[in-house]
């Protein structure tokens, strides 16, 4: 991904974070296969973290990327910026947004970390299901494992871009974001908000 040094996300926390928070990410293996799945980080795991999920076993992409290097994109916020909205002419048309990828290499889990691989989706977005026997009885557990891969990434290398107005003058950064924060569209609106906690292209000294 193409990241300009004035634009790079450096803070490791601040990456983790980002990861966390948009982990729905898109996982890309050297022959432009790409699969959309929930993401976990495991920050603990090295210097950069580990990525855990797991895929359905139909998916033919596990086959091609065990043992291979593997790319994971992560996309957080993003909207359309009007030229209108600068102060500073001429201007021109365009896209803002947040996006990290990540790169490593993918190692398949066995039965047991598989489990532990869903059960961290499970505790992140619905906790109070966990142990739910009624709702998920283990034969239908027990099912379900065989039916699907998990897997591990070591991050190695990571490319973190924040593409939000933050070069341009302070005038113009305060007339995007206040645009932004009173579009009609809620993408702008969530960028924006996204913009405001990271400080970032919203004028601010």
């Amino acid at each position: 991904m193409y990241t300009p040094k004035n634009l790079q996300m450096t803070e490791a926390d601040a990456i983790h974070r980002f990861i966390s928070e948009f982990g729905f990410g898109t996982l890309l293996s050297q022959d432009l296969d790409a699969t959309r799945l929930p993401l976990i980080l495991d920050a603990s795991q090295g210097n950069k973290g580990t990525i855990i999920g797991h895929m359905a076993r139909a998916n033919p992409q596990w086959k091609t990327l065990s043992g291979k290097r593997a790319s994971v994109l992560f996309d957080g916020p993003h909207s359309y910026i009007s030229p209108t909205w600068y102060v500073s002419r001429p201007a021109v048309p365009t896209w803002n947004y947040a996006s990290v990828q990540c790169f490593g290499v993918f190692q398949m889990l066995n039965s047991s970390d598989t489990l532990l691989a869903i059960d961290a989706v499970v505790r992140k977005y619905e906790p109070e299901v966990l142990g739910n026997v009624t709702l998920m009885p283990t034969e239908y557990t027990d099912k379900l494992l065989k039916a699907v891969v998990g897997f591990k990434i070591e991050i190695d290398d990571i490319h973190a871009k924040e593409k939000l107005g933050q070069h341009k003058s302070i005038e113009d950064q305060q007339s995007v974001f206040a645009a932004l924060v009173s579009s009609q569209h809620r993408s702008s609106v969530e960028l924006a908000e996204y913009m405001k906690r990271r400080q970032l292209g919203i004028g601010s000294d």
